[in-house]
């Protein structure tokens, strides 16, 4: 009854699914606050904790927009900035405390440079009142890159408990930079096909 109320009202932006993204976006300070401290055991998890939850309302703030039929114009835009400010900023910390080096920085900047290109071709292409729907694969790919992040949240705290835990997060960070590859190309070429059918 009182979903239906605040729907008839127009008070979307309290709504549940737009509180669940305002929480993903509160929760990336505070991620990255327990990140910087991220010698201490404790704080890596409590880290992991809060960024679980975060990754978690990132299915469920769009699952019940649909289902209760209260998607609204902010929790539209909010909700892939949110996304994109979790993952840069954990990425940013890991690379920062050295959890991420090597060549596995590539596999981040990598993740990183497809979300620039892609929010970039995104807002293009919706003044051309052009939307470009989101594959499958995007979504696995979306799926091991924030499980592979969660592993590397872990990291040397997580290698006490999981022997490895670490050595898992690189592997399945470097499937996501391949996913992401194929990905930033499927989206890049569906742009550039719209841009020239709007030349034509």
């Amino acid at each position: 009854m009182a979903i239906t109320t605040l729907s008839r009202r127009g008070g979307h932006q309290w709504s549940l699914p737009n509180l669940l993204t305002y929480g993903r976006v509160v929760a990336v300070p505070v991620v990255v606050a327990c990140l910087y401290w991220s010698e201490i055991d404790t704080m890596r998890w409590v880290a992991l904790g809060l960024y679980t939850l975060a990754a978690i309302t990132d299915f469920f703030d769009g699952y019940l927009a649909r289902a209760w039929s209260q998607q609204s114009a902010l929790g539209q835009m909010l909700d892939p900035i949110a996304d994109k400010l979790l993952v840069a900023a954990v990425l940013f910390m890991l690379v920062a405390d050295r959890t991420i080096s090597g060549l596995s920085i590539a596999a981040a900047i990598v993740i990183l440079c497809r979300e620039i290109l892609v929010s970039g071709l995104r807002e293009f292409l919706a003044d051309l009142k052009v939307s470009i729907p989101v594959s499958r694969v995007a979504k696995w790919k979306t799926t091991v890159q924030l499980i592979a992040l969660g592993f590397l949240i872990a990291g040397p705290a997580g290698d006490k408990v999981l022997p490895r835990n670490t050595e898992i997060g690189y592997v399945l960070l470097w499937v996501a930079a391949l996913l992401t590859l194929y990905t930033g190309f499927d989206y890049l070429r569906s742009g550039i096909r719209h841009l020239l059918e709007t030349d034509a």
